[in-house]
Order: structure tokens, then C-alpha cells, then sequence
């Protein structure tokens, strides 16, 4: 406890750079008034609309809250919704100088719409999906490779967040491996689908789902998790391989170690898992960049990802809220 107290402390210190895709996390809230005479649907009186950072801008939000210093490079439209996160990031204290605005694409978003009837939870009843389009330019991809250079010799370690929305490919990833192994600074991955393209970096934060996938084979038992995460960290050249699996917790994968096998803490019902694998990898490359070993921030992001299931929407954890946690467990 002593010495999750000591890394904690060291957060506030640290500087990280984020780099992947920002995406407006839009939830829309209404209340159940009476069936459509149009379509046998729902007609909702709408309440209001929030707009949260999702993507790597949770991610870098999640690391604010913790109190780090963080800069965002990434890519939104000169859109309403662009318009909106990029004030809530810079008004949450981020540094957003790496953030291309482009008049051409179209700000990724997910809406979601929660509805209820009065005195009653909201309760997500549909999600509408608007993806980044169209593909970067070349002149767009010059300015996060230049953003890049600039911002990552101010930085204590590197995140890569891809949803797979264009903004990170193989040649900015190269770029920043190549960059980061100069400053001699660790480079996180946070990939969905795609994590074999992202090869010979420091660690990795897979869910079960996606390794299975990876590895083209259910995974049925945890003889079969611990034999695909040992494989995948191996022919992938990571130090360690952190694998989530929700409500089991997670499995540290490390060279010449057996894998560690960590439960997860608080409810077995959790309220809302939106975002939660944004603030698994924060805390756990924060950590690791204030002098954490891997298995104690593989601990500590165990507890921050057990804290934001527990609220609502795309939601952050701050540095008191994870050392009261992490202290009292």
C-alpha cells in the first residue's frame, strides 16, 4: 500500500503524450412520453444532451484527471461536435496544440440515446455511429507526424489509442517507436483489431475478446488464455501484456514470469463499462512512467477500471479516488 501511495504521488510530475483517435462521446437523454401514431416506437420529450471525450481523448482526459500533464495529437472536424470537445479537453487542463483540425472530415462520434419513463434510471436504448470520413490527406498525416516529433521530447512515455478510425497507421506508429526508443520512454498500445500491426513496443492492453480473435481460436479456460497471451506478447516483442476480462479481472504477461492473475475489485454489477480500457491504459502507462513495476500498475489500473464502471457514461478516475482505493483494498 506504501508503495502504490509513493507511485500515485509521482503522477502530478509526469508528462504523457497521446496520439490515436478523438472521438465525441454524445449521450442524449429523453423521457418515455407516449407511442409514435407514425411507427410502433417510442416518442421521447428530450432532456438534454451531453458531450464527453471518448477515444484517445478519454484517455487523455482519464490522465489529466490523475493529474499528469498531457498532450493530445489527434484529428477532429471543424464540426459542432469538434467544436465542443476541443473546449472540454483544453477547459480540463490538456495540452491540445497537437490537434489537426480538419475542415474536410467529419468528427468520429457515437451517440447514444438513453431513455425512461419519469423517476426512472435512463437506460441506453439505441447508439448511432458517425465514423471520421473521409480519410486523412497527406498534408493532415505531415502535420501529426511533425506534431509528433515536436511534442515527444517533452514526454515521459507515449500512448497509442487506435479505434481504427485512420488517424494512427504504420508509418506514424514506426515514426513514434523510432522516436520514443531514441528518448528511451515507454509506448503503451491501446488497438482495437489491430494490435498485430503495432509490434516491438513496451506493453499492450488487450481485452480477452480481441486476443481470442488474434489468435483465431476460443478461449475457453484460463490454460488456453495463458498460453495465447504468453504466444502474442512473445511474437510481438512486448515487455509485458496486460489482458482485461472485465468481471474475472485481468492476466499480466511477462518475459520469464508466470503469468499473474489479478481480480477485479468492486461490484460484480457494474453500472456502465463505456471507456473503461481507456482508463486501464492511463493509469497503467502513468505508473509505469512514475516507477511502478508492471504487476503493481497492472494492480493499479485494476482498481481505476473497477472505480469508472461504477459511474455513468464516458467517465474519468482522479488520483484521491484511485489512492483511497488502492489503500484500503
Amino acid at each position: 500500500m506504501n508503495n502504490f501511495a509513493e507511485i500515485i504521488s509521482k503522477f502530478a510530475q509526469k508528462r504523457l503524450l497521446v496520439i490515436g483517435d478523438t472521438i465525441a462521446d454524445r449521450f442524449v437523454y429523453g423521457e418515455i412520453s407516449r407511442v409514435s401514431r407514425e411507427a410502433p416506437v417510442f416518442i421521447l420529450r428530450h432532456e438534454h444532451t451531453e458531450t464527453t471525450p471518448g477515444g484517445a481523448a478519454n484517455c487523455a482526459a482519464n490522465l489529466a484527471a490523475l493529474g499528469a500533464k498531457v498532450a493530445l495529437i489527434s484529428v477532429i472536424g471543424e464540426d459542432e461536435a469538434g467544436r465542443v470537445l476541443l473546449e472540454t479537453l483544453e477547459t480540463a487542463g490538456l495540452d491540445c496544440h497537437g490537434v489537426v483540425v480538419s475542415s474536410e472530415r467529419r468528427t468520429t462520434t457515437k451517440m447514444r440515446v438513453l431513455a425512461g419513463q419519469v423517476h426512472s434510471t435512463r437506460q441506453q436504448v439505441i447508439r448511432i455511429d458517425y465514423d471520421g470520413e473521409p480519410a486523412l490527406t497527406s498534408d493532415e498525416r505531415e502535420q501529426l507526424a511533425q506534431r509528433l516529433r515536436e511534442e515527444i521530447e517533452n514526454a515521459d512515455a507515449l500512448i497509442i489509442s487506435d479505434y481504427n478510425y485512420g488517424v494512427v497507421d504504420v508509418t506514424l506508429a514506426a515514426l513514434a517507436r523510432d522516436a520514443a526508443d531514441q528518448r528511451r520512454i515507454p509506448v503503451f498500445i491501446d488497438s482495437r483489431f489491430r494490435l498485430s500491426d503495432f509490434p516491438r513496443f513496451t506493453s499492450a492492453t488487450p481485452n480477452e475478446d480481441e486476443i481470442a480473435q488474434l489468435s483465431g481460436q476460443p478461449l475457453t479456460n484460463d490454460q488456453e488464455l495463458e498460453a495465447v497471451g504468453a504466444k502474442l506478447r512473445e511474437q510481438l516483442v512486448y515487455r509485458s501484456l496486460l489482458v482485461t476480462r472485465g468481471s474475472r479481472g485481468m492476466v499480466l504477461f511477462e518475459a520469464d514470469a508466470k503469468p499473474l492473475h489479478i481480480e477485479a475489485v468492486g461490484s460484480s454489477q457494474p453500472v456502465d463499462g463505456t471507456g473503461a480500457g481507456d482508463t486501464v491504459i492511463a493509469t497503467y502507462a502513468l505508473a509505469i512512467a512514475s516507477g511502478a513495476s508492471f504487476a503493481a500498475a497492472a494492480q493499479l489500473a485494476n482498481f481505476a477500471g473497477g472505480i469508472v464502471v461504477m459511474k455513468r457514461g464516458t467517465a474519468t478516475v482522479s488520483a484521491k479516488e484511485l489512492l483511497d482505493t488502492a489503500t484500503s483494498s
